[in-house]
């Protein structure tokens, strides 16, 4: 086709090509609806308007929905080099700027096989196709948008300075790196810094082998800075964090370019100073595993190192790729989705799902959970080799490269979004972040069923007065059991013992450390200590109407269809750095906690009258106080706290950040209310109650404190008298209205926990919203979820929707953790499937052969029909 041609063929769709701006991000990598990328059979189509990426199978949609017509369409080959093709030499590449961003291949460099970039512009319905580059036809702005979207970088790329959304890239030195032969050699354990007594945040010197500590703002945790001292001394850039080495990587920070940086080379790196990062994974005798050593670190027995693991492939046993300290996610996406509800919910409902979606469904929650989900149980990103490829592996002894597996970078972006934490590129706490999973899903329904409800259940809170000996019965609503860690009930004292003195010993002479002893704790020693009454601090008795001491015992008002069981094994050492017991508890298959029942109040027991304890004004030096009821009787006032008056001083108020916010426009009374009810935390912090409350009709009414009996402080004027009445803290109603819940609802909640902050919360998330809202979004997205009917119990409209029926349960499922803490190691999931286990380790899924069921951090269990 002539150029003129081509030029005229693109004219009616012109005003519909964009070319991406500064902020703009471009989705070329990866599908929105899929994990189809370039190297998919189908490519990849990016719409050169949104720059949204689909596959084959999901950018027709998009063109029916939007009308969008002009696509780029993105392919990488591989292909076998032609016999001749110098050895060594690199893939040849027919366009070397096209895909500059795309996620990096470990193949690309192999020497069988060369890779070719494909760019051409589709136009739909006819599917016309125009070759990329063609300067010479098209018109300059299609040239010039092209160009953009060929080089444009990452879309998970940080945006700004505040933003972690960020793709580690690879250090300048990782390269030319170079390494002393000094005979440098470093021991599994026992490290301590070369300069100080530090133990905790060590980093290795890649180029001299000097262990050394960090600076405070490296990953969160303490030190002196001589690892920064030492690079500014002696100019040696990278190094990697002790603790956080793994047969998948480590973390590395470049001094030179003062990030966290990738090193391809890690693994080259480390074992010149004696680190082996795959820790000797397949035995080199060919031994039976009962003939070698027995293996005792957590490392190689939770990821069964050294057992020729059998490789899975198929629906429901696709890996995920480590995104660089994501396997705490990858563990939780893999147990989420190994349970019906969860499947039918988001895959069942998947064609509706996408149908529905938003016009940008990479921001939409629920669109990249079926997607996920779809990933994960589709088998389409899990297939197996063909004979082919594994005879040529055999003769070869290499593998053919595979894409088998799916990187959840989208779905991680989305939900960690905002979060100060999740959105890092650190090691999280897997249990953390599945609560934070349920909220979000609880905050996106899907229709009338919440897969969730699986997991929640009724507590029942016991307290009691010990003076008097009367009760108090509360209840709240939780998703999963808690379960203390006996560390007393330990059935190798004697051994453990032993050991310790072993360790010291060697760590004093600086001789290898002695083999690990691990404490052994019996399941039902930690069961008792879950059933066992808890003292309340601060306890203030409503019988006594004064403190006393109370003690607190946790029951099942209801039990869930699924239960989770966490291990509390994280602690915090003298130095308030997070510390993990290392223990070994026998985890039953078969569970029953029907003995855990609740009870109500029983026959005999008083129950403590329903009297709010005195509100204690904050930094108050006299120590006053004052009742929500009997405000003005002066015996119940003198005899608990000698107060004497009934009105008190004004309250504290920042007046300079109150007048940095009039100076902004807004009414003073309303920066006074801001600047009190945000706890004198600064202007900025009250800026944002302001905007939560500005529609409010008593927005700029002056500031009024019932604990201070009912006084009015209009500016630091005079006091007017009204009555008090038994509403919520303000303060507590406006940390729960600044979250973005409306007013009336953070009232219902506080009144119904007893304006516990933490159970208003959970209080909110686990009721439905109103019946209009309910019926407006269903209509609106038309996604009524008509699954899973068979509903156990129902308990009231108006309370937390729970599944109750049996306590007796069956492990399906658990997450073990590797490390010293949360803020680093490994996670990895075990499920049990089709009759028998299966190890999740990122993208590797094989059959288990022994799961370590005892080392688990996080435990499924689904509950056994009646």
């Amino acid at each position: 086709m002539a150029a003129g041609d081509v030029g005229e063929l693109l004219v009616p769709y012109m005003p519909t090509i964009r070319v991406p701006k500064a902020g703009d991000r471009v989705y070329k990598t990866e599908c929105s609806f899929s994990y189809d990328s370039p190297d998919s059979e189908g490519g990849l189509y990016v719409c050169m308007n949104t720059f949204l990426g689909f596959g084959r199978e999901h950018v027709e949609r998009h063109y029916r929905k939007t009308g969008q017509c002009v696509y780029m369409h993105l392919k990488r080959h591989m292909k076998e080099k032609v016999t001749g093709a110098s050895g060594g030499a690199l893939p040849k590449r027919r366009n070397t700027k096209l895909f500059l961003d795309l996620e990096s291949n470990g193949d690309l460099n192999n020497d069988d096989y060369e890779f070719e970039d494909e760019a051409k512009l589709v136009i739909f319905p006819d599917h016309f196709e125009i070759p990329l580059p063609n300067i010479e036809e098209l018109p300059a702005l299609v040239t010039i948008a092209c160009d953009a979207v060929l080089s444009s970088k990452s879309p998970y790329r940080k945006q700004d300075p505040d933003s972690w959304e960020e793709e580690l890239q690879v250090s300048k030195h990782a390269n030319t790196l170079v390494q002393m032969d000094n005979g440098v050699r470093i021991p599994p354990s026992g490290w301590k810094c070369s300069k100080c007594d530090l133990r905790e945040n060590l980093w290795l010197n890649l180029t001299d082998g000097s262990v050394l500590c960090g600076k405070w703002f490296f990953y969160g945790s303490g030190g002196n800075g001589h690892a920064l001292e030492h690079y500014k001394e002696m100019g040696y850039p990278l190094a990697v964090k002790l603790g956080t080495i793994t047969p998948d990587g480590a973390d590395v920070y470049s001094f030179d370019e003062e990030e966290a940086v990738l090193d391809p080379h890690i693994a080259k790196h480390l074992a010149h100073f004696g680190i082996d990062m795959l820790q000797m994974h397949v035995t080199e005798n060919g031994s039976r595993d009962n003939d070698i050593k027995p293996r005792v670190s957590e490392w190689e027995v939770i990821q069964e190192s050294g057992m020729k693991l059998k490789p899975m492939y198929g629906p429901g046993y696709t890996g995920m790729k480590n995104l660089g300290n994501s396997c705490y996610v990858n563990t939780v996406l893999q147990a989420i989705f190994s349970i019906p509800e969860f499947q039918r919910a988001y895959v069942g409902n998947l064609p509706r799902i996408f149908d529905y979606s938003p016009l940008d469904p990479t921001q939409d929650f629920n669109t990249q959970m079926a997607k996920l989900g779809h990933g994960l149980l589709s088998g389409q990103y899990s297939k197996p080799p063909t004979k082919s490829e594994l005879i040529e592996q055999v003769m070869k002894e290499e593998h053919k490269p595979q894409h088998n597996g799916i990187s959840p970078r989208m779905f991680k972006a989305f939900v960690s979004k905002g979060h100060p934490e999740f959105s890092s590129n650190r090691q999280q706490d897997a249990q953390e972040f599945l609560l934070h999973l349920i909220h979000l899903i609880e905050r996106n329904p899907i229709g009338s069923e919440n897969p969730t409800d699986v997991f929640r259940f009724l507590v029942e809170e016991r307290t009691q007065c010990c003076q008097s000996r009367k009760v108090r019965y509360t209840e709240r609503v939780d998703y999963l059991m808690q379960l203390p860690v006996a560390m007393e009930a330990a059935v190798n004292k004697d051994e453990l013992i032993a050991y310790e003195l072993k360790r010291r010993e060697a760590e004093t002479a600086r001789r290898p450390l002695p083999e690990l002893v691990r404490a052994k704790i019996p399941f039902s020693a930690c069961l008792q200590a879950f059933s066992e009454p808890d003292n309340v601090e601060d306890f203030w008795s409503s019988a006594l109407q004064a403190k006393s001491a109370g003690v607190k015992t946790s029951r099942f008002a209801s039990f869930p269809e699924y239960l989770v069981v966490q291990i509390k094994k994280f602690t915090f050492g003298l130095d308030w750095i997070p510390k993990k017991l290392d223990v070994s508890i026998d985890m039953p298959d078969l569970l029953d906690i029907s003995h855990l029942r609740a009870t109500g109040l029983q026959p005999g027991e008083e129950e403590l009258p329903d009297i709010s304890p005195p509100i204690i004004i904050p930094d108050d030096p006299k120590g006053t106080a004052c009742y929500h009821e009997d405000l003005y009787s002066p015996n119940i006032l003198h005899h608990n706290y000698g107060m004497t008056n009934h009105f008190m001083e004004p309250p504290d108020i920042d007046e300079s950040s109150v007048m940095q916010l009039a100076e902004m426009g807004f009414p003073l009374e309303a920066c006074r209310k801001a600047v009190y009810y945000t706890g004198n935390m600064g202007a900025e912090v009250a800026f944002n109650w302001i905007i939560a409350h500005m529609e409010e009709p008593d927005f700029a009414e002056p500031l009024a404190i019932p604990g201070y009996g009912g006084a009015t402080f209009p500016g630091a004027g005079g006091a007017a008298v009204v009555g008090l009445d038994n509403q919520p803290p303000e303060e507590m109603v406006a940390i729960i209205t600044s979250m973005g819940f409306q007013r009336n609802i953070a009232f219902h909640a506080l009144r119904a926990t007893n304006n516990n902050l933490e159970h208003a919360l959970d209080w909110i998330f686990s009721h439905p919203e109103p019946e209009e809202e309910n019926e407006t979004t269903s209509e609106t997205m038309d996604l009524e979820n008509h699954v899973n009917a068979n509903i156990l119990a129902e308990s009231d409209p108006e309370g937390p929707r729970i599944k109750d029926g049996s306590g007796r349960y069956e492990l399906f499922g658990f997450i073990s953790h590797m490390g010293t803490s949360t803020m680093s190691g490994h996670y990895v999931c075990h499920l049990k499937k089709e009759g028998r286990w299966v190890i999740y380790n990122d993208l590797k899924v094989c059959a288990s052969e022994r799961p370590p069921r005892e080392l688990g951090y996080i435990y499924f269990y689904r509950r056994i029909p009646s």
